[in-house]
């Protein structure tokens, strides 16, 4: 029980870290990258390091930085890759798809929409332009 807690307290101070480490970096915007400004320890940066570039760059990872730590479930930490789906594809899938009465109103409107009758339409359908 302690060791999650120390662990969870590590993480929390790593992202704080992380978070800092990205808003006080310096954009070269003639070399199109960002650069650490100070040295992040904990993070395995040092000052001067490039941690953004446009062009073959490999970035840098937070689950790494987990990794090198020795955080074994990395995973747990962090939330799921956008590419997998992430937490807004859950909700839609999982839990708003779940609703029996999904759809209940825009199938009313559709039917109160075709129960109107056609009207004439002014000018052959063409609109309202005088051609």
């Amino acid at each position: 029980m302690n060791q999650t807690v120390d662990t969870r307290v590590l993480v929390e101070q790593l992202k704080i870290e992380w978070k800092r480490m990205w808003r006080e970096r310096v954009d070269d915007h003639f070399r199109a990258e960002g650069i650490a400004i100070k040295d992040y320890s904990k993070l395995f940066v040092d000052r001067g390091t490039i941690i953004h570039a446009t062009r073959d760059f490999r970035a840098l990872s937070f689950k790494e930085i987990l990794e090198l730590h020795k955080i074994a479930p990395a995973d747990r930490f962090l939330p799921p890759n956008p590419s997998v789906g992430g937490w807004g594809k859950f909700i839609r899938t999982a839990i708003t798809c779940s609703s029996p009465r999904r759809g209940v109103r825009a199938a009313a409107y559709r039917a109160e929409q075709s129960a109107r009758v056609k009207q004439h339409l002014k000018k052959g359908g063409r609109g309202w332009l005088h051609v």
